[in-house]
């Protein structure tokens, strides 16, 4: 079995092509490419498979960061405390907004931010947690949410990758005082092109991000706030609805591919399997395992795996507080010694709902060769 994609959205797409190209012509022929009724049904549809009351729907995940953090009316001499071990768009949502990023080490086991490590984090200059439910795992929202209502702070969740991800119950997104969703063609939920929203159960939220994705605008040339061009395509609301859908499926799916590859992977030497965390429903964007050994070490374990035909990921190489951009901010190598072993260390394998068994055998097997190869 050889060319394993880390995800592969050709066949997804072929799978629902007949929901998917009728809609989109759908919207060709109105006319309303912009706005209108197909992106508020979007918007409705999206709630309520969060929870929340309101969705307002924007042009990136990393916009529904940024609109979220405006809406809270954070911005300069205000800080954010957030992971050093994600995608670099959390962070710059932080600087954008004119606030500065805190950041915080991680877990070894779940990826996430180390909320033992939140509290003394917090300062008089404290004004949001950013927890991120990296790769699909949800951070334990009842002891950061206590932690935030103890110091009254606000809560953005970053869902990017985390669609349909749950804790106790209760979906991503619904949890904190905002939640903040990408669309990015490979998350659980993508669209054809960037997307991105904000959940929220308050609808002066909801109002304050819809005036600001708007210029700043609530009618027309009339404009109250620095805002920005934030809205998301009517083409791209039409192909998520259809997507929506399936969400569920796909979803289950994912959990279904990642528990055949605990048990396939977990008898391998030198590598750690990752679990989802107790009291957590994980959506599985990713299947990130460890690979311990230093002999061979990630790197030649991925270009051996890419030999074979077998694509893998690095999620992330470098940690934000030591990323060239962030150096004003005075972190030091070696401050968050978790995220940046991580780093070492992660290797994202293929995964994808429509990711077959033989594929997993081979992904197993070509592993296996790579870890003991001399």
């Amino acid at each position: 079995m050889n060319n394993i994609p880390p995800v592969d959205l050709k066949q997804q797409y072929e799978a629902i092509a007949s929901e998917v190209a009728p809609v989109v012509l759908e919207v060709l022929a109105s006319g309303r490419y912009i706005g209108g009724p197909v992106v508020e049904a979007f918007e409705a549809e999206f709630a309520q498979s969060v929870g929340t009351s309101e969705c307002v729907a924007c042009n990136s995940g990393t916009d529904a960061l940024f609109l979220a953090l405006r809406a809270l009316d954070i911005g300069p001499g205000d800080e954010v405390i957030t992971s050093p071990f994600t995608f670099i768009a959390t962070a710059e949502a932080i600087i954008l907004a004119g606030a500065t990023p805190v950041f915080v080490d991680i877990e070894a086991q779940t990826f996430n931010l180390d909320l033992q490590q939140v509290e003394a984090a917090i300062t008089p200059r404290t004004r949001a947690l950013l927890p991120v439910h990296l790769f699909g795992q949800p951070v334990d929202m009842t002891r950061l949410m206590a932690i935030a209502q103890a110091h009254q702070l606000a809560v953005v969740e970053d869902c990017a990758q985390a669609t349909g991800a749950e804790w106790a119950g209760q979906t991503v997104g619904s949890i904190g005082h905002v939640g903040c969703f990408s669309f990015f063609p490979t998350k659980n939920l993508g669209a054809c092109g960037d997307g991105g929203a904000v959940t929220t159960h308050d609808p002066a939220i909801a109002a304050a991000v819809r005036m600001l994705r708007e210029h700043g605008s609530k009618e027309r040339y009339l404009h109250e706030a620095v805002g920005v061009n934030s809205r998301l395509d009517a083409i791209q609301a039409a192909i998520l609805r259809a997507k929506l859908k399936h969400l569920p499926a796909w979803n289950q799916q994912r959990r279904q591919r990642a528990a055949r590859y605990h048990e396939l992977l977990q008898p391998l030497p030198h590598i750690t399997c990752p679990q989802a965390p107790t009291g957590g429903v994980s959506t599985w964007n990713q299947y990130t395992i460890r690979v311990k050994s230093q002999s061979p070490d990630r790197d030649t374990v991925r270009n051996r795996l890419q030999a074979k035909g077998i694509s893998s990921m690095v999620y992330y190489p470098l940690p934000l507080h030591l990323q060239p951009v962030y150096q004003n901010l005075g972190y030091q190598p070696g401050q968050f010694p978790v995220a940046e072993q991580a780093c070492q260390e992660v290797l994202s394998l293929p995964m994808f709902p429509d990711l077959t068994e033989e594929q997993q055998l081979a992904v197993t097997y070509g592993l296996k060769d790579s870890l003991t190869l001399a």
